[in-house]
């Protein structure tokens, strides 16, 4: 059964980016606790923020909206051999390409610089340091998109493990590069970036044994003037700028905080850290998952199954995503406490990157809808019309960065990124409706009542039995004991409700009448 697929796959996605994300907030406890917050992380996290921004575009299912609509077309009516000649022409044309731009990222260091943090020239040392930290950060982008490639072609056939876990990788390398290299450095945050440079070479040579085994192990070649090679080049810029704009915001959003307060830019990581949590956990591993199969039902012609597969993704979106949102928004300082408040990292740092925490946690439903909206259109070729969004989503963050960043400073950045993002999601999902590509099942109704009713039970608990103060005061054993018991109540709460209201299984999963 297809719904049994979408959820096993999706399990092991999820699982296997939670094991990431977890590896991940280890690492930024670390840092936390070794670095705190100045003007030195300032400049890593922007220096570490583009070429993690790229990973994110690439590595997290961007790329894979040009690439895997074509392999689902030559897994459709094509021969495998054709399938490997794709392969190795794809993969040596991108390597040339890749290697020339990244030389070019090099290079253009300062200026990137100036473009994404102007406020740091003021600063003298600060944009030094960040311009050194670039030009070593910057070839990952080589690596993560080879990367992303190799995990384009693991997932198209239905081998989504080992792309999910490689992130561990970056997570392991830069956990490392801060115990092991930093002291022994002039400048103990450049080894962060060092970190960063080795975790790209590790990961893209984890791909090479599970495509071994497929027998899809690229042989390079150069082909740019291939048809198939030219129209995945000439998709890519839109796919990506279609799915990724979010994250296009959230670095224009780093050039806006770069003006700002000293220690702006590094509450706003932080805020957006713990966002990135859920988002990959699900937003990313339903986006994984459905669109091979969105792929597949286009390639087929077969619209009722991408309807109802579409269906399937926004359900359970809403399902997990809504009470993510309201309960990061509620335990916005509690978990930041409980995460990062030690050593360096103090309680005047958890109520600002508290108040960015609730700006972004808001927006966290509409950056889960986008990953899943998005490949509705990309599956079938379609990479304009989110990319025409995607431009609107930009416009209205720059004036919305603009009208809310000087009454609410660096969150007034995180707002403008949420607010933003709701306008893309209702575009998308407007579009797909109207065009009848997505024809939502007849129980929409009866659904979102019984999970509003859930999030409210779930939200007033939240808001009466927690209170953010307690948590500045505790230590460390006392938050992170105080922090498990009230998700974990939180949760039975949302879950009972959900029961009591008569929501079940097979209210999420595709049934053979859930289009209309």
């Amino acid at each position: 059964m297809v719904s049994k697929q979408l959820f096993k796959s999706t399990a092991i996605v999820g699982g296997m980016t939670l094991i990431s994300r977890l590896m991940g907030f280890a690492r930024d406890m670390l840092f936390a606790n070794i670095f705190g917050v100045n003007a030195a992380t300032d400049a890593f996290f922007v220096a570490f923020r583009i070429p993690n921004f790229l990973r994110r575009l690439f590595a997290e299912g961007a790329f894979a909206q040009a690439f895997v609509p074509l392999l689902a077309d030559y897994n459709q009516k094509g021969s495998r051999e054709a399938l490997r000649l794709f392969i190795g022409r794809s993969s040596g044309t991108l390597a040339v390409l890749l290697v020339l731009v990244a030389l070019a990222g090099v290079v253009a260091a300062p200026l990137l610089i100036l473009l994404f943090a102007p406020g740091f020239l003021w600063e003298g040392n600060q944009y030094t340091l960040a311009v050194q930290m670039l030009r070593i950060t910057f070839p990952y982008l080589f690596f993560v998109t080879l990367v992303a490639f190799a995990g384009a072609i693991l997932n198209a056939q239905g081998r989504f493990a080992v792309p999910a876990l490689t992130p561990v990788v970056l997570n392991i390398a830069m956990i490392a590069a801060a115990v092991w290299l930093a002291p022994l450095m002039d400048e103990p945050i450049v080894a962060l970036a060092w970190g960063v440079f080795a975790a790209g070479a590790i990961q893209l040579a984890c791909q090479i044994p599970p495509l071994l085994r497929l027998n899809l192990l690229p042989r390079p070649r150069w082909a740019y003037r291939d048809p198939d090679v030219k129209r995945m080049l000439a998709r890519m810029p839109s796919a990506i700028f279609g799915v990724s704009v979010v994250q296009v915001n959230l670095l224009f959003g780093t050039l806006v905080a770069s003006f700002l307060a000293p220690g702006s830019v590094s509450w706003l990581y932080y805020s957006d850290r713990l966002v990135e949590f859920p988002l990959g956990i699900l937003g990313i591993a339903v986006a994984t998952v459905i669109l091979p199969h969105l792929s597949a039902h286009h390639a087929t012609s077969d619209q009722l199954g991408f309807s109802k597969a579409l269906d399937w993704g926004l359900k359970l979106t809403l399902l997990i995503g809504l009470p993510a949102t309201l309960g990061l928004a509620l335990l916005a300082e509690p978990l930041l406490s409980t995460l990062f408040q030690y050593n360096e990292f103090g309680s005047g740092d958890v109520k600002m990157a508290g108040r960015s925490l609730m700006a972004y946690s808001l927006g966290l439903l509409a950056f889960m809808l986008i990953k899943v909206l998005a490949p509705g259109f990309t599956s079938r070729h379609d990479t304009r019309t989110p990319a025409r969004f995607g431009g609107y989503s930009m416009i209205a963050n720059v004036a919305f960065n603009l009208i809310l960043v000087w009454p609410l400073a660096h969150a007034g950045v995180a707002l403008a990124t949420t607010l933003s993002a709701y306008l893309n999601a209702i575009l998308l999902l407007r579009n797909l409706v109207a065009t009848r590509i997505y024809r939502p099942c007849a129980d929409w109704y009866g659904y979102i009542g019984r999970i509003v009713a859930a999030n409210a039970a779930m939200s007033a608990f939240l808001y009466y039995f927690v209170d953010a103060g307690l948590w500045l005061n505790w230590n460390a054993a006392q938050r992170g004991l105080n922090l498990a018991t009230t998700i974990g109540l939180a949760i039975i709460v949302y879950g009972s409700s959900l029961l009591v209201l008569g929501l079940r299984p097979r209210h999420i999963g595709l049934r053979e009448s859930a289009a209309a």
